[in-house]
């Protein structure tokens, strides 16, 4: 099955956070799980570390080159069909990047491992 990590579980899997749920660690490490991370969430990490709002201690290159590069996390690019469903995607939520993993996970028929109960008003399957 395939699934993808939001920002935030990214985050807490390569800081072996307590907040992560036993679930979504199970579903991260099972080998036969497909796990994506979308561009969309690298492009929130450079915005937030560059407002100061994150802070990873090394650069985000080097954190891509450490966590994601050589892992089996797979980076799933914006596409096309990604912008068309965001068009027309009600605004249940305001978050740009909440938004367009939820268009994602709809278009590339994903799950989200995510805390965030805001992916249960689009209608994506949660795991957490």
């Amino acid at each position: 099955m395939k699934f993808l990590l939001d920002t935030h579980t990214l985050l807490w899997i390569v800081t072996n956070d307590k907040q992560l749920s036993i679930k979504a660690k199970r579903y991260f490490l099972n080998k036969k799980n497909e796990i994506y991370l979308s561009m969309a969430s690298l492009w929130e990490m450079a915005i937030k570390i560059s407002l100061k709002k994150l802070k990873i201690n090394q650069s985000l290159e080097e954190f891509c080159n450490e966590h994601i590069i050589g892992s089996n996390i797979k980076i799933l690019d914006i596409k096309i069909e990604h912008l068309a469903k965001l068009e027309s995607l009600k605004f249940k939520h305001r978050d740009p990047f909440d938004r367009m993993l939820a268009c994602q996970c709809t278009e590339e028929n994903m799950a989200i491992i995510s805390k965030d109960k805001v992916f249960n008003k689009y209608s994506v399957k949660r795991i957490w």
